[in-house]
């Protein structure tokens, strides 16, 4: 067995933090954040609802999933389970008996760069999963890998520690110290939004949405 490196796990965020962000949409985030920090190519598969939790990062070989087995033995509750997995699609990294021992630890999802399996358990459940695609065909659990240091998935760096968010368009992630102020920028986005809606149905839209914003 090949030996998994560990380093000691990030402070979780804050819940009212985390509270805040649960309604917020990860268009709003993205589009708040420079329109960067999007975990591409990922998409969910279970039935609804959103994502919000703490980065607990892991890193595989490709379709090993070692790591992750021994993540869920050290996860805390309101940990999202990130996995770098190189974008490997050949394996599945997490089923159905994974996605029940992460429930009963109190785990917010798993967001996993690469594939699952089980599908239908997921697609039946509100318990979040994103992922790049689905085989049948199971992992080698041989390691090596590691847990909680910085992680590559769908081409954006998530730290152990980030906030993490996702809904029916996809994850997103940004370092918790940015909460306070991407909160006000995503609420007063929301207002600007609130406001052009409002134009359109009184049929007075000016075209102010398709202008840049200055400054």
């Amino acid at each position: 067995m090949s030996a998994i490196t560990r380093h000691p796990p990030p402070p979780a965020v804050d819940p009212a933090v985390l509270a805040a962000f649960r309604d917020v949409s990860t268009a709003t985030i993205s589009d708040c954040l420079a329109r960067m920090p999007v975990l591409a190519g990922l998409r969910p598969f279970h039935r609804g609802g959103p994502l919000v939790g703490t980065a607990f990062t892991v890193r595989v070989r490709s379709g090993d999933n070692l790591a992750i087995h021994q993540a869920l033995e050290e996860v805390r509750p309101g940990d999202v389970i990130v996995v770098d997995g190189g974008g490997d699609t050949s394996r599945a990294l997490v089923g159905d008996i994974m996605k029940a021992i992460a429930e009963s630890r109190g785990v917010a999802g798993f967001v996993i760069d690469g594939a699952v399996r089980d599908t239908a358990a997921f697609a039946g459940s509100d318990f979040p999963c994103y992922a790049r695609d689905a085989t049948p065909r199971g992992p080698f659990k041989t390691g090596p890998g590691a847990i909680n240091g910085p992680v590559c998935v769908g081409g954006w760096m998530v730290n152990p520690g980030d906030v993490v968010v996702g809904d029916a368009d996809g994850v997103v992630s940004f370092p918790p110290g940015d909460a306070a102020a991407l909160l006000d920028a995503v609420r007063a986005q929301a207002a600007r939004e609130a406001e052009v809606l409002e134009q359109i149905r009184a049929g007075r839209y000016d075209g102010r949405y398709a202008r840049v914003a200055k400054g």
